[in-house]
């Protein structure tokens, strides 16, 4: 993609994000200008948001899309960004619903939301640690493939592929219809059906929280600010991940080093992400459900009672960890390895 096609896109899209994040807060604002705790709340989901979008099946999904669009040679700039409106849809239809029900029945749900808390934390956690597991592997595959060429094997571009397209559950389950993608706006469909699963601790906790807070009489269009915040923060993080690939794989795409490279980190990235916040969810739920307390476990409760933090460390945590990685591809001047290439 040329450069002032990149800027066009970048300026445009920004300007976009700024915009809905800017209509979010207002939302959250003018509903719980009264409720001081309820703004907390709000920035509690909108950090949901942020780190929802690092997931590795957002990963995944966007990063294949986009792959799959610069290999034809077509706009890749806007793939996160309509994922993430699509996956938003299924979060606001969702949230209203039990909403709704919750409202109509006034607080009768107490012991069923504490109940889906507790077994969403399990199961999210769970699938978190799971999919760091995954990733795990595939790195180490990676790197298997990265040390063959280093040493002057032969690369062959689709048996990579093939292996890439292992990572992530639900871009396995719906890998047919990312071969239908060929526009960025195709990608609305692909991110509200992923939104279908609620398999994250941050959305179901969303819905959790949304729930909890319908059943002590706050409207519904209040309520619904709550998803607001949390796609505006899940689409911020997810358009520039985008972002950042267009320009990694237009970076990447020149030399088959680089592509193993990128892929190599991006991965192993994901992966400490996961086992991170996996990690936090785990002990806290431990910590809340059996009381405990001293030392260590009053570390994990305060880190638990500003889990606001925990998105913005993993956006840190994302953009320290390309510099050391590039730094290091720099360092051991892997752009001077000459590779073969084999057809696959």
């Amino acid at each position: 993609m040329a450069v002032p096609s990149l800027r066009k896109s970048l300026i445009r899209t920004y300007g976009f994000l700024l915009s809905i994040n800017v209509a979010a807060w207002a939302w959250a604002l003018i509903s719980f200008h009264r409720h001081p705790v309820l703004l907390g709340t709000a920035v509690l989901a909108y950090s949901f948001g942020l780190r929802h979008a690092v997931d590795a099946d957002h990963i995944a999904a966007i990063d294949s899309a986009t792959r799959k669009l610069m290999q034809e040679k077509k706009s890749a700039s806007s793939v996160g960004l309509f994922f993430s409106l699509g996956h938003s849809a299924v979060l606001f239809i969702g949230t209203a619903i039990i909403a709704l029900t919750v409202a109509s029945l006034q607080g009768r749900f107490t012991a069923f939301n504490n109940a889906a808390g507790i077994i969403g934390t399990l199961v999210s956690a769970g699938f978190l640690l799971v999919m760091a597991v995954m990733n795990l592997l595939i790195a180490r595959s990676v790197y298997r493939v990265f040390a063959h060429v280093r040493a002057g094997g032969a690369y062959v571009d689709s048996d990579f592929d093939i292996l890439l397209n292992g990572r992530g559950l639900m871009s396995r389950l719906l890998r047919p219809l990312f071969k239908l993608v060929s526009q960025s706006w195709h990608m609305l469909l692909i991110g509200f059906l992923f939104g279908l699963g609620f398999d994250t601790a941050t959305e179901v906790s969303l819905l959790s929280i949304s729930g909890a807070e319908a059943a002590k009489g706050i409207s519904v269009w209040s309520i619904l600010a709550f998803p607001a915040v949390f796609a505006a923060g899940m689409s911020l993080v997810d358009a520039t991940d985008n972002l950042m690939m267009v320009g990694a794989y237009g970076w990447a795409f020149i030399k088959p080093i680089r592509k193993l490279y990128y892929n190599l980190t991006i991965t192993i990235v994901s992966a400490l992400v996961a086992l991170l916040v996996g990690g936090i969810e785990t002990l806290g739920l431990l910590e809340s459900e059996f009381n405990l307390s001293g030392g260590f476990w009053d570390g994990v409760g305060a880190i638990n009672d500003h889990f606001t933090m925990v998105g913005y460390t993993i956006i840190g945590v994302f953009a320290v960890s390309w510099l050391i990685s590039l730094l290091v591809y720099r360092v051991n001047r892997f752009d001077e390895l000459q590779v073969k290439t084999q057809a696959g």
